[in-house]
């Protein structure tokens, strides 16, 4: 096992894994931005480097000042969290040629999940279903009308490198796919220098349901059952829980057999998440594999009992899991909430400053993951996320009314939060109900 590692992110994240290395007694070198200098948890860290100014572009996307600031702090391997470089192939293969573990997939591996079409036609191999869509790259407009005749309208058009939305358009016709093409390509180009675009069948009124894999260096794959992560905005999630509340238990056990599969076929290792969409009548489409800790990895943990962190850290230093799938059950229901600095009122605008006060709730079941503290200073150059708030008991509608009284009890004051916003759609009937998809929350519960 490690003795030292550092940490190539900041907030919440950053935390999150100092304390599961606390409690391995393992050392931890954490990085900062000149707007994140002072920021309390660095303190928790045993080193800390400033690695550059305030924007991601001038620090935490510098490979080359984390790569100084691990090799300074003697760091052994590097845990990238999530977002910034933490599915950088390039930084990954950086990593390895500087003899610093990375904490997470092989370079390889990453490379062939990271590219949508790629992984595609990794998932039809290893018999994970797909959407229905072109065999590959579109290159010529009137090959794109053709596979769109084939597969039938709507249309999604999709970034190969795509991400959070972007590079996408649904077609409703022909002359529609002509101009999506065009869109989509020119802001894939701009937002991933990849313009590359390919088709799928659009499929109306999806849930979005992720599974959780965790592999080791051996050939052992497990899944950590599944998530529900439907309740979005722009593509962006909101809520997500465990288990997903509409999967027949037949339904639920091939989805999480399919990710295994996907898991083994591209000979990954640590953990990742492999995501669906699923129509109404459970059929169940691979849409991409996430090669890092997500966002909501605290909802699998509840769930199972599992420290996804602490397991990340073991498989990396090249340890075997310690369990098979049999010894991985699901217990209860567990809910989480993103709480962003945003003012719903005003579009979801993001609302920088600074926290005036801030009460955390608690009670049985209840955990808050965040970095945040009164006096804390929001900073506008990153993700507006400033917490999640977890919540765990027997039954979904248990969980539902502890999480509602939850955000109530949670008082952030100075900013504007999606706090009061999030209690409006637990309190909806049809989120009550299970009547929700990928749009409901922008269709249906904001329109109305």
């Amino acid at each position: 096992m490690y003795k030292r590692i550092l940490i190539a992110n900041r907030g919440e994240i950053a935390l999150r894994i100092i304390r599961a290395c606390k409690e391995m007694d393992i050392e931890t070198v954490a990085v900062y931005s000149r707007a994140d200098k002072g920021s309390a948890y660095l303190d928790l860290a045993d080193q800390a480097f400033c690695i550059g100014g305030e924007r991601a572009t001038d620090s935490y996307l510098k490979i080359d000042r984390i790569i100084s600031a691990a090799e300074i702090g003697n760091a052994e391997a590097i845990h990238p969290g999530f977002g910034f470089l933490s599915e950088n192939a390039h930084f990954n293969e950086v990593c390895r040629d500087c003899n610093i573990d990375f904490i997470g997939p092989s370079p390889e591996a990453m490379q062939m999940l990271g590219d949508k079409n790629t992984a595609r036609s990794l998932a039809r191999k290893a018999d994970v279903p797909v959407v229905p869509g072109s065999a590959g790259l579109i290159t010529d407009n009137d090959l794109a009308l053709k596979d769109a005749r084939e597969i039938g309208y709507p249309i999604l058009v999709k970034a190969t490198a795509g991400g959070g939305g972007k590079g996408m358009r649904v077609a409703q016709n022909e002359p529609d796919l002509v101009n999506a093409l065009e869109q989509a390509a020119q802001e894939a180009q701009a937002a991933f220098g990849n313009g590359g675009v390919y088709l799928e069948k659009f499929i109306d009124r999806p849930r979005h349901v992720e599974v959780q894999v965790l592999a080791d260096q051996h050939g052992n794959v497990v899944h950590l059952w599944e998530r529900d992560c439907s309740t979005q905005r722009r593509h962006q999630k909101l809520i997500e829980e465990a288990p997903a509340p509409t999967l027949p238990p037949e339904k639920r056990k091939e989805i999480c057999d399919a990710a295994v599969r996907m898991v083994k076929a591209a000979n990954y290792s640590n953990a990742g998440t492999v995501e669906f969409i699923v129509d109404k009548d459970h059929n169940f489409y691979f849409i991409e594999v996430n090669a890092r800790i997500q966002v909501e990895h605290p909802v699998s943990e509840m769930v199972t009992g599992i420290d996804l962190i602490q397991q990340q850290l073991r498989v990396a230093s090249g340890e075997k899991l310690a369990f098979t799938q049999d010894d991985i059950g699901c217990r209860g229901v567990a809910m989480e909430c993103r709480i962003n600095a945003e003012d719903p009122d005003k579009n979801f605008q993001p609302c920088p400053g600074v926290i005036k006060q801030i009460h955390i709730p608690g009670g049985m079941g209840v955990r808050w993951e965040s970095h945040v503290h009164a006096g804390y200073t929001v900073l506008p150059y990153y993700d507006s996320m400033i917490g999640k708030l977890i919540v765990h008991q027997p039954t979904r509608a248990q969980t539902i009314a502890t999480m509602i009284r939850s955000l109530r009890e949670l008082r952030i004051e100075g900013i504007k939060t999606t706090a009061d916003f999030l209690v409006k759609v637990l309190e909806c009937e049809d989120f009550h109900n299970n009547n929700i998809d990928t749009k409901w929350v922008e269709r249906d519960f904001i329109a109305s």
